[in-house]
């Protein structure tokens, strides 16, 4: 008979099931794996985060902190660029960079109330971006930068400071570069 695991246990098996990973781990196979709901595991995470592990919560699952960084260690050069568009160009904008050899780390935006809000991203590939506009619509969510207006910032990784200029030729190109 299977020892049913205490809340200090399941969270040293979430910490560990973590580190054996690079890619994302979702809540609902953690759950699974664990025998657990989905929320039980959301609200040991969210403990986790509050005690000081750096466990980060992408669109595709939770990752250590290490592995959040670019997928790519080409990619060494990063930088920040301003972008605005409307919703329909969301899969436009994430292959003009992932196209050009960017990986797009995050998003930002600046809310009036609560300051600065971000999210990670880690989108890589057409792949990654087809991924991410699937799970949009699915959840019905919205963007960010549906808060301000399709304002918003991204946090580019690339090879070198050349390429990271092409992405923002094509941004500029495509009118989703944001300038003032």
């Amino acid at each position: 008979m299977d020892k049913i695991m205490d809340a200090a246990q399941r969270r040293e098996s979430i910490i560990a099931r973590l580190r054996q990973e690079s890619e994302p781990f979702s809540a609902s196979k953690l759950a699974k794996q664990l025998g657990v709901s989905r929320q039980v595991i959301v609200g040991d995470v969210s403990l986790l985060r509050a005690s000081g592990v750096d466990i980060i919560a992408t669109p595709r699952g939770y990752v250590l902190d290490a592995a959040a960084r670019s997928k790519n260690t080409h990619r060494q050069y990063t930088g920040t660029i301003a972008c605005q568009h409307t919703g329909n160009q969301t899969k436009q904008e994430l292959y003009a960079v992932v196209d050009k050899g960017g990986e797009l780390l995050d998003v930002i935006v600046e809310h009036p109330i609560y300051g600065e809000l971000a999210g990670r991203l880690n989108i890589a590939s057409r792949k990654d971006a087809d991924r991410f506009t699937k799970r949009v619509l699915e959840t019905e969510t919205g963007l960010l930068s549906d808060l301000t207006n399709g304002i918003h910032l991204h946090t580019i990784a690339c090879e070198d400071s050349e390429t990271f200029e092409e992405i923002k030729e094509e941004l500029k190109r495509l009118n989703i570069l944001y300038v003032s």
